[in-house]
């Protein structure tokens, strides 16, 4: 196996065992579904670390440390270490680098997912073409339950403060949505 063949498959592994991480505040999705794995930079000496870049998904979210430890961890325990992550705050994360398939558990899981559409998810390579507006009251949220756009915000914080409090008028019942950024 050529020396490139053999980089791309460990990189793949490697991939594939990042996309496991699961966010500790939402854990129907992984880091990888999040966006937020900017990139992995192996090492040029055989004794350094991979480097692992992460976004978080805002400055002040409180389970950076925690998905830290949890993507060193898993590449330690699968064999890449030793592991550095290094967080990269520029550019911003935002919500269109949530994948589709992330947007998919989001709505699987309960939570009303953004509504941009746009995300690559893990492996972020560049942003979004085209900036989408934010909007500070969002309209026509649907129902993750029932897909009604017949929904009223009961609070613009949730569980967290990346999530609204939504009810939806339809099914009555109450729901979180993942506000885009």
């Amino acid at each position: 196996m050529s020396e490139g063949a053999h980089s791309q498959d460990r990189s793949a592994a490697a991939w594939a065992v990042l996309a496991d991480v699961l966010d500790p505040e939402v854990p129907a999705l992984s880091v990888c579904d999040l966006g937020i794995v900017r990139s992995l930079r192996w090492p040029s000496e055989p004794e350094g670390p991979l480097e692992v870049t992460l976004t978080p998904t805002y400055s002040g979210c409180p389970a950076t440390e925690v998905i830290s430890e949890s993507v060193r961890a898993a590449l330690v325990d699968a064999g890449f270490g030793p592991v550095q992550v290094r967080l990269q705050r520029s550019p911003a994360w935002t919500t269109d680098w949530i994948s589709a398939a992330g947007r998919a558990k989001l709505r699987a899981y309960g939570i009303a997912p953004p509504q941009d559409t746009t995300g690559p998810g893990c492996a972020v390579s560049g942003l979004s073409a085209a900036p989408q507006p934010i909007h500070l009251m969002a309209r026509d949220i649907p129902c993750p339950r029932c897909d009604s756009p017949r929904t009223e915000r009961l609070s613009a914080f949730g569980s967290t403060a990346c999530k609204s409090l939504y009810r939806c008028l339809a099914c009555r019942e109450p729901f979180e949505y993942f506000k885009p950024l």
